[in-house]
């Protein structure tokens, strides 16, 4: 009875299993056929994000919620697959897409907890998981995750599904892949990185954020330990290698990205254009985007700004702390206070925040993001000397203390930390090529981070007296000449001229040098003459003439002071205003865009500008643009550019411009392949300091930058357009004369009188002679 009672019990139950058998396998496979479709690993296609570039095919620029560097699984180093196996899956060679040694250990763990606790995910269930299913620790989704390991496997390659792995792995900071992390925790290439660093990376998928190397460096060295215990343990490493590595502490560069050059008001300028093309898409597609910046270029124009902008921040003093912070916030542990309150305090191109421990007589101790405490004393404490404290009653915002936030930055030359400071004041450049409207370099501030308002697109300021030579050009075209004559006066307007009040305009310098010829009134900058001319011409005239220049007329209201520049430009609208100058007469547009790649390379989109060889529209005399060129080089040659002769350089034309009160300053100039445009002036108006001129502080902006990138460049001839006269002249009159002690250049069909000196005998008064003269080519 016994013994049927047992044979009873043992076919019940080996009927059960082998029911729950068969329904199991028919569950698993319905569940099978309707398993998502490999296409998406077969056509592998993950966010990539909008990637940017220069000229020269530089990245210079990137955007997207996931930083992505897909690789090859050939150009993988071996050192860090045999980590990343040896971490998570040291038999994926061996197996069919699951451990089953892995699988009952994780069963076992899991019976003895009363609940999921420990998984046993192959890569290839990994890569399942990550591209299909989500991370819910249930024993469906492991079931799921279980069978489309194997139907992986029967359509994938060890090594396709390696590489998939290695790609699309989340790892911290944003960074997808290795290669990414790579580059976002070491700042470097994945081919380049080491052992211990490969250990470090493979150590991270089991947890990025526990085991991120910045934020939590030394769960990252327990588990980078872990690993290199593990490819010791496999035999990939010696006994010596492993104590050698594991001495070795995680060193990171925390270099997210690396651009070729520092390109911020560009890239984001693509961006919106991107965007507004592609919408989100522009952030996860590979596209790719080259641009017209060159990267010698655009480093010269960045570190042009920056130098400049710091040497007239120098010259007006130290304006103190930036704040001051509790160093007993958190009671004794002070570097958790320092860290905190630096947390979020970027640094700036080699400007780095630091908080004052200390203060003697001739010392400063400060307190630098990373944990590092320096000494600031002699030279790195004259800036800020009057802010160092003598007693113990000078203390508050104004005086370096204990808990004063300050920049620092080390002069390299001399291993020396001096004490500096962020300018408030801000500046643009821009640079491009007359020919056709490339943009060569564009930096629209200090600071992108900090401001991203780009100056150069969006700032509308007045341009001063930088506007003139388009008065003057207008003045050409009217029957004016280099030569003509125009009395340097005093002037008085009603409101009714002027379009506001009572107007009395000076010259610069207060004085006044009579009737001048019009060259040397555009290169001493007279105001004066300026608006006599303008009176001459009729302002509606003239603003409608500026229009060709690509001027918006409106902006320029039809008064007199638009003589010296009292309407709106931006750093652009100089840019391509004077390139009808610089071109010889053609209106271009700027373009920054050359060409938009997709992820595979095909062409979305290829920019075909309009050139001075191809389409582009005359807007004045090519006489009229020579002659005006000839006129600005004196400019540099005798007048307010003449510093810019230090370049050493001929073929050189420019205007500079300061407003009312030094508000806006400004150079535009030109070689007949470059058009660069600079202006400095605070966001919120107000003066930059008396005789802080276009000449002193814009001017060595625009030639530090010209010296870099004309220093290879031969000197441009500027060929006679024909129709064009050179003749001697008497400066005096500005009549011919043969025996002249000057050349003019005239339209052939506007060449003025000859000089014909009266007999000696009837000789009228020579004052009253001239005078005479100067009403009658005016008036």
């Amino acid at each position: 009875m016994f013994a049927r009672w047992l044979s009873y019990l043992f076919y019940t139950f080996l009927g059960l299993g082998l029911a729950g058998l068969l329904l199991a396998g028919f569950a698993a496979l319905v569940i099978y056929s309707n398993l998502p479709s490999l296409e998406t690993l077969t056509d592998y296609r993950p966010k990539i994000p909008l990637r940017i570039y220069s000229d020269e095919e530089l990245l210079i620029g990137e955007f997207g919620v996931e930083r992505r560097n897909v690789i090859a699984i050939s150009k993988v180093p071996t050192h860090l697959k045999q980590a990343i196996l040896a971490a998570e899956d040291d038999r994926f060679y061996e197996h069919g897409g699951i451990d089953y040694i892995g699988v009952l250990r994780a069963a076992y763990s899991n019976f003895s907890a009363g609940s999921v606790q420990q998984g046993a995910s192959t890569i290839t269930m990994q890569v399942a998981r990550n591209f299909f299913l989500t991370r819910d620790k249930t024993f469906t989704r492991k079931l799921n995750e279980m069978l489309l390991a194997f139907k992986i496997e029967q359509n994938l390659n060890k090594d396709k599904i390696l590489e998939l792995y290695i790609n699309q792995i989340y790892l911290g900071q944003r960074s997808y892949g290795f290669s990414a992390a790579a580059q976002t925790y070491f700042g470097k290439p994945l081919e380049e990185i080491d052992i211990a660093e490969a250990a470090v990376l493979a150590g991270l998928p089991k947890a990025p954020s526990t085991y991120n190397p910045i934020s939590n460096p030394k769960r990252a060295k327990s588990r980078q330990l872990y690993v290199l215990g593990r490819l010791h343990k496999l035999k990939l490493i010696s006994h010596e290698e492993l104590k050698s590595l594991e001495a070795q502490p995680i060193v990171v560069k925390k270099q997210s990205l690396v651009f070729a050059t520092p390109a911020d008001y560009v890239t984001e300028m693509v961006r919106q254009v991107i965007y507004d093309r592609f919408q989100e898409d522009a952030y996860s597609k590979g596209i790719r985007v080259y641009t017209t910046i060159r990267q010698q270029d655009q480093n010269a124009a960045y570190y042009a700004l920056r130098k400049n902008l710091i040497e007239y921040d120098r010259r007006h003093g130290y304006r103190g702390p930036e704040g001051y912070i509790d160093l007993l916030k958190h009671g004794s542990n002070q570097e958790k206070t320092l860290d905190e309150a630096l947390d979020d305090i970027t640094e700036n191109d080699m400007i780095y925040p630091a908080i004052v421990l200390s203060v003697k007589q001739n010392t400063v101790q400060a307190y630098r993001k990373g944990g590092e405490v320096i000494e600031i004393k002699g030279d790195g404490l004259k800036f800020a000397q009057k802010h160092l404290p003598t007693n113990k009653k000078e203390q508050g915002k104004k005086y370096l203390s204990p808990g004063a936030l300050i920049r620092i930055h080390k002069d390299l030359n001399n291993d020396i930390w001096h004490i500096v400071q962020l300018p408030t004041v801000e500046a643009a450049i821009v640079s491009l090529d007359p020919n056709d409207g490339a943009v060569r370099a564009l930096v629209g501030g200090f600071d992108f981070q900090k401001n991203k308002f780009n100056h150069v697109t969006q700032a509308w300021r007045q341009p001063g007296s930088s506007f003139k030579p388009f008065i003057y050009s207008a003045a050409l075209e009217k029957g004016f000449t280099p030569a003509t004559i125009i009395n340097d006066g005093p002037l008085s307007f009603n409101a009714n001229q002027t379009g506001s009040q009572l107007w009395e305009p000076k010259n610069f310098d207060g004085k006044y040098d009579g009737p001048v010829r019009m060259r040397t009134a555009l290169v001493k900058s007279k105001n004066l003459v300026s608006i006599r001319i303008l009176q001459a011409i009729g302002v509606h005239y003239a603003q409608d003439y500026i229009s060709r220049f690509g001027f918006d007329a409106d902006r320029h209201p039809a008064y007199l002071p638009m003589a010296l520049g009292s309407g709106s430009v931006t750093p652009m609208q100089m840019a391509v205003g004077y390139s009808v100058f610089a071109n010889g007469g053609y209106r271009i547009a700027p373009y920054f865009i050359k060409k938009i790649e997709d992820e595979k390379g095909n062409v979305l989109e290829q920019f075909q500008p309009v050139s001075t060889s191809n389409g582009a529209k005359r807007v004045i005399d090519p006489r009229n643009a020579f002659i005006m060129t000839n006129m600005m080089q004196d400019v540099i040659n005798f007048g307010t550019a003449v510093k810019a002769k230090q370049l050493g350089r001929t073929d050189l034309a420019g205007k500079t411009g300061t407003t009312s009160n030094y508000i806006d300053a400004w150079f535009c100039g030109y070689q007949k392949n470059l058009v660069t445009i600079s202006w400095m002036g605070y966001d919120e108006p107000k003066s930059l300091g008396s005789n802080e001129t276009g000449g002193r502080v814009a001017l060595p902006i625009w030639m530090d930058y010209m010296k870099s990138v004309m220093k290879d460049v031969p000197i441009a001839d500027y060929k006679t357009p024909s129709g064009i006269t050179a003749t001697k002249i008497n400066s005096g009159t500005g009549f011919r004369d043969s025996g002249g002690n000057m050349t003019e250049y005239f339209f052939s069909e506007q060449l003025p009188p000859v000089y014909e000196p009266p007999p000696i005998e009837h000789a009228p008064n020579p004052t009253v002679r001239e005078e005479k003269d100067v009403r009658d080519q005016l008036f």
